[in-house]
């Protein structure tokens, strides 16, 4: 069960653990776990790079490979299901192959994905080549995050974490902004070419340098879970992107959220059931530590008022302020930055004074950011919107640190792949919520009362949802931390 300070008494050994991980020195890591943690890192930064960089190119492939919009909606749709139907497999495929293995098979699929579609001919190899792209991608998160918990001392687990938070937060940011410079001079496949050669350099680094942790388990694949979670969660990511993208809830959007609804909760059932033989594909287990509980819950509504601040404001941006793409990237760009270069600092506050400061000051500055940008109109300034959204970051970099190393701590060795692919797994299923909710209801408000009236309500929508994370910020506790090889 779960080591939360808050249901401990004074006398607890949960509390003398807490205290003497506070008062003990900082635990040296060997160059060894550096230079893996490093290359996980730079390899985990190029992979989400390429994820938000696809979005600013939407309308030129629209005209160089003769599809429809809703069509060529697909290269971000098509890569969003496949995160979300391949990360829950990952649990499993960290446990059953070493590490070096997993990093060159997502590393492998990634780079070669790239390549093809820096060749692809046309619109149907450059879909395929963005699906191959996304099945390395969904590896590579939970890999860096399993990593660590095995390499890295609790004592340094904050600060380690507030590093990834440069990857998780940093490339998405800059995404728009370097597609934007490369559309401006050169052609569309120019994205894949300057991709190419930092993803071969990662995989020939890791495969150079990089040592196996942690031991392998023999566990064994239920291949009923498996095909569960193509309708489970490609079901519900597909529905609600779908959603999103109409406007208005369609016939198909609709049938895919009914028929990913009743696949999860048989695909959760069918989990329930092979626990008791300790061969889940996801261990569901994790769920009864309160605080990875609490942390998921946390980092699930803050990635709902993220990715809906990452649709609404380029939205904002571009149609109602007339701003270029490259401009509207580089109006986001400071915000991303200071989300990531915060990380390390955040995670040294973290192993410091723990996450309940932290994410209450994080839950807070998102509620006010996002009422903020409700009130947007035809003339605000737009460094007035760069200075709102650098505080929007601020906020979710004083929540995704804590969070993860909050709902991370106290899960013992052997689910610690499950619980990072939980995490990574939500956070795609959130991600598209969001972005549907919150696209909905600025279409449908425009409709009847014109953009600005639905960029309001889009955003005043957001603002209500971060209140529940502020609720749920405050129940935050520092946690006894498991060492793996305990």
């Amino acid at each position: 069960m779960s080591t939360d300070v808050s249901s401990q008494s004074p006398g607890d050994p949960a509390q003398a653990q807490i205290a003497a991980e506070a008062a003990a020195p900082p635990v040296k890591m060997s160059r060894e776990s550096v230079t893996v943690i490093a290359t996980l890192l730079v390899a985990t930064f190029v992979v989400i790079l390429n994820e938000t960089i696809m979005n600013v190119a939407l309308q030129r492939l629209m005209v160089d490979l003769g599809v429809t919009a809703p069509t060529v909606q697909w290269l971000s749709t098509g890569f969003m299901l496949t995160m979300a139907v391949v990360i829950p497999t990952t649990g499993f495929i960290l446990q059953r192959l070493s590490t070096r293995a997993v990093f060159m098979l997502a590393m492998g699929l990634f780079s070669g994905g790239t390549l093809l579609a820096a060749l692809a001919p046309g619109f149907e190899i450059l879909l395929l080549a963005r699906i191959v792209q996304a099945a390395g991608t969904a590896i590579m998160l939970p890999l860096l995050m399993t990593t660590i918990l095995t390499l890295v001392p609790v004592s340094r687990r904050g600060f380690v974490m507030g590093n990834v938070s440069i990857a998780i937060s940093v490339a998405p940011a800059m995404g728009p902004t370097v597609s934007g410079l490369i559309l401006e001079h050169f052609s569309w496949r120019f994205m894949f070419v300057f991709v190419l050669p930092i993803a071969v350099a990662a995989f020939a680094i890791g495969a150079r340098f990089l040592t196996n942790i942690g031991e392998k388990e023999k566990t064994r694949l239920d291949v009923l879970s498996v095909l569960l979670t193509v309708p489970a969660f490609g079901g519900l990511v597909y529905g609600l992107s779908q959603i999103g993208g109409q406007g208005g809830p369609g016939a198909p959007a609709v049938t895919a959220l009914a028929v990913g609804v009743v696949a999860m909760v048989a695909f959760v059932l069918r989990q329930l059931r092979l626990q008791k033989s300790d061969a889940p594909l996801l261990d569901l287990r994790a769920f009864t530590f309160r605080m990875f509980t609490v942390s998921v819950l946390l980092l699930v509504v803050a990635m709902i008022a993220l990715f809906g601040a990452v649709i609404l404001l380029p939205l904002y941006l571009q149609e109602i302020r007339g701003l270029t793409s490259l401009e509207t990237g580089l109006a986001l760009l400071p915000g991303g930055l200071a989300m990531g270069l915060l990380g390390p600092f955040i995670g040294r506050l973290f192993d410091k004074v723990g996450p309940l400061p932290l994410t209450v000051t994080g839950s807070s500055l998102l509620v006010v950011a996002l009422f903020q940008f409700s009130r947007l109109d035809e003339g605000t300034s737009v460094a007035w919107i760069v200075a709102l959204h650098v505080g929007l970051s601020l906020g979710l970099a004083l929540i995704f640190t804590p969070a993860f190393t909050t709902g991370l701590n106290p899960l013992p060795p052997h689910l610690y792949s499950h619980g990072s692919a939980i995490m990574s797994t939500l956070q795609q299923v959130a991600g598209a919520a969001g972005t549907a909710l919150l696209v909905s209801i600025y279409a449908v408000v425009s409709a009847g009362a014109g953009m600005v009236a639905g960029m309001h309500a889009a955003f005043l929508t957001a603002s209500v949802i971060a209140v529940a994370a502020v609720v749920l910020a405050a129940m935050m506790r520092k946690t006894a931390a498991v060492e793996a090889g305990h």
